[in-house]
């Protein structure tokens, strides 16, 4: 491997990189040899995982919320990602605006009109009507449960874990590293970097799925728009179109004029939002934002540990409603796990453990429910509240691609709207899978910087040949074929990012620190009003001290 890596020209760890590559390729072909095949045995594997370990990603996530929570308002809380004596490298607003070009633009733009009415139109709690008031509040709390706290969650905790191990510790960029206080030096044997195959090869999966949610809704926009037909091959057709966009970019280093384009897509993402806003009924839509962060922090509880116990007992039988929601969702977000920890973690380096928790979680689902609100609000007026369903309801139950489409329709110029939404939708494709080819380089590498172009060229286009992989093996089945990939990928990677608590707990408890009263200068500089103190910085060593000193 060594010689063919020379050959190469690339600059990797040649075990994890190789092993990657092959299993991902190996996977393409089996998948498309064996279509029927494969496609029978994710949906077995899917519905055993619902079924058996449903609780498991719904409690877990739960867990995991609980556990940051804890870490931030805890001693540890004043560790610093990086070396006692880092700072931000960013201001705090060009850090939130990073946060949500990280991750979110892709997932608010394709649900945040389809769940809302998805939850409108069939409410998943017994007694409660469709199109009624009392549903359209739950689809709303259900959905900032869906994609707000739960979910930044999710891609908190490997962040704070890459942040605190590689930062402080001085570890390679992998996620193996993270198990240090664990593995100790077997991050650098075979169980390291089996753990890292796995983080590599869920993160290309995780990534495919919402570039095939992409696609299927750029080609309902392009339907509604051009009459494109709303085919398999034209997915495809669409999907080898911006992965040649995105790997054009790697090749004739556009890294900063894309990273301007998309910070450019961000602000067009919000015009369009507060576009709905004021087309719509503003007062109404800023009365909801209050009232439906209300119910929202009234429902998160019950919501966060309802696992559908009694689903055997009901027409669901032992799947539940959520199996087919909430499961999928914990799954697939937490395939994105690798690559938004890297993320969160670059961009973070420097603030301490409770300024990152607090940001990475509140910042976010902030915008999360205002853009929710925004839009889902909107929509349920136009279908309807306490009436029988409207052309959105419709359209959710023909194809959820089309529900963003449909909505506009609604709205002064719909068609220049729309194709807005479209060329939106593209860019943030584009951005990340970019994004993602540099962060999977450097999770083989273990370096920081990128590594040669040609490698980063190899990601971009493996991502798109896996995502084309998995609309052909979807077929028209689409977003449930899309469901039954992700819930079987996502269950190893889901344990991983599990026993970063443990690992964290360990590191934690390693670095020994006594904290004691802020003083006035700490207080100040702890939280942005003035300079650094000799007495703000944390004393110990990592894994210097035995926690019974304590």
């Amino acid at each position: 491997m060594d010689t063919l890596a020379r050959k190469l020209g690339l600059r990797t760890d040649n075990h994890i990189f190789f092993s990657s590559a092959g299993l991902t390729i190996a996977l393409l072909v089996l998948f498309l040899v064996f279509q029927d095949w494969v496609g029978n045995a994710f949906g077995v594997g899917r519905e055993w995982i619902v079924t058996n370990l449903g609780w498991f990603f719904i409690i877990g996530v739960t867990v995991w919320l609980v556990f940051l929570i804890w870490v931030a308002i805890s001693k540890y809380g004043r560790l610093r990602l990086g070396d006692d004596d880092d700072r931000p490298e960013y201001s705090n607003l060009s850090w939130f605006a990073m946060l949500f070009a990280g991750g979110i633009g892709t997932v608010l733009m394709f649900w945040g009109v389809a769940e809302p009415i998805s939850h409108f139109s069939a409410p998943p709690f017994d007694g409660v009507e469709p199109y009624s008031v009392e549903a359209s509040q739950d689809a709303m709390s259900i959905s900032l449960y869906h994609l707000s706290l739960h979910t930044w969650a999710i891609f908190t905790l490997p962040g704070l874990a890459f942040g605190f191990f590689i930062y402080r510790y001085k570890l390679p960029m992998r996620v193996s590293s993270v198990f240090y206080p664990i593995l100790k030096e077997r991050i650098s044997g075979p169980i390291g970097k089996t753990i890292d195959v796995f983080a590599v090869l869920g993160t290309i999966f995780g990534l495919a799925v919402s570039l095939g949610l992409g696609t299927s809704q750029i080609n309902a926009g392009l339907s509604e728009l051009v009459g494109l037909p709303d085919a398999v091959w034209s997915k495809v057709l669409i999907i080898g179109l911006l992965t040649v966009v995105a790997t054009t970019s790697i090749v004739v280093g556009l890294d900063k004029g894309v990273r301007r384009l998309s910070n450019l897509n961000i602000l067009v993402a919000v015009g369009l939002m507060i576009f709905v806003l004021i087309a719509s009924d503003t007062v109404f839509l800023l009365r909801q934002v209050f009232e439906s962060f209300g119910n929202y922090a009234q429902e998160i509880v019950p919501l966060s540990f309802w696992n559908d116990a009694m689903a055997e007992f009901t027409s669901d039988g032992g799947w539940g409603w959520q199996g087919g929601w909430t499961v999928f969702y914990w799954a697939w977000t937490v395939t994105w796990a690798p690559f938004m920890g890297v993320f969160l973690a670059r961009i973070s380096r420097g603030r301490t453990i409770r300024q990152f928790v607090v940001g990475v979680l509140v910042a976010p689902s902030l915008f999360t429910l205002v853009w929710f609100v925004v839009f889902g609000w909107s929509a349920m007026r136009i279908d309807g509240i306490g009436g029988s369903g409207g052309p959105i309801s419709d359209a959710v139950s023909e194809s959820i691609p089309l529900a963003m489409f449909t909505f506009f329709e609604n709205f002064p110029a719909a068609t220049l709207i729309q194709g807005i939404a479209v060329v939106v939708v593209a860019l943030f494709f584009a951005t990340s899978s970019d994004s993602a080819s540099l962060v999977i380089d450097m999770l083989c590498s273990g370096d920081g910087e990128a590594g040669p172009v040609r490698q980063r060229v190899f990601w971009g286009v493996t991502e798109g040949a896996v995502a084309a992989t998995l609309i052909v093996l979807g077929g028209e089945a689409g977003l449930q074929a899309l469901q039954q990939v992700i819930t079987v990928i996502g269950l190893p990677i889901f344990i991983l990012v599990s026993l970063m608590i443990i690992a964290l707990v360990m590191g934690l408890r390693a670095e020994g620190v006594k904290v004691q009263p802020l003083t006035r200068e700490e207080f100040r500089e702890h939280n942005g009003q003035s300079t650094v103190t000799e007495s703000d910085k944390v004393s110990a060593s990592p894994l210097a001290r035995d926690p019974a000193d304590d």
